[in-house]
């Protein structure tokens, strides 16, 4: 599975530089613009209003709903078995692959995890609003980094945003104190923009 190129990843950093534009007519775009999803390359694109209203364009527009799974649980050993070396991780369907896929933020990007599709299938019979993630452009967000045990059901976007903060902003071995200040500003706006629901 290909994941976005740096260039691509710090569209979702801010910056001092000028307006952003959209990736398919050039116009200029407001700061609270949306996205469209390319599932075969995983290609993210900034959308005007015009261009994600097109009928001509293969791109799959990207919702702006956060849930919050607040009665959501994944246990230690169930966690364990992924054996995924950071504490976050985005679950997604990918149409192209026809499979569920498991991704992990790292300073290089974002690596792919073996997702047994078993632990999925238990998962997902567990909490019923893990079948409502549409394909594609949702997926299913969780911090356990420390204490927090925060699961969240997010645009695909805010998964790559997450991925270019920490391609960005890493430091040495362990990260920086920065990036992790990052971080925990990026899922305090989770929270706050985010729907309360039950999984």
């Amino acid at each position: 599975m290909t994941t976005p190129s740096l260039s691509a990843l710090r569209k979702f950093v801010p910056s001092r530089e000028g307006q952003e534009r959209c990736d398919t007519c050039g116009v200029e775009l407001t700061a609270n613009h949306e996205h469209t999803f390319d599932p075969l390359t995983r290609r993210i694109r900034c959308a005007c209003g015009i261009c994600l209203s097109s009928k001509q364009s293969t791109m799959q527009r990207i919702p702006r709903e956060v849930r919050i799974l607040s009665d959501f649980h994944i246990n230690d050993a169930q966690w364990d078995s992924l054996q995924i070396p950071i504490s976050l991780a985005f679950f997604s369907y990918s149409t192209p692959a026809a499979k569920w896929a498991a991704l992990y933020p790292g300073p290089a990007g974002a690596a792919e995890s073996l997702l047994r599709l078993d632990w999925w299938q238990a998962i997902a019979s567990s909490h019923p609003e893990l079948n409502k993630i549409r394909p594609d452009v949702e997926a299913l967000l969780v911090n356990r980094v420390g204490a927090a045990r925060d699961y969240f059901i997010v645009p695909i976007d805010e998964c790559y945003r997450l991925v270019g903060l920490i391609r960005v902003h890493w430091r040495g071995l362990s990260g920086g104190a920065l990036v992790w200040g990052e971080i925990g500003r990026f899922f305090n706006n989770l929270r706050q923009k985010g729907i309360e629901c039950s999984a």
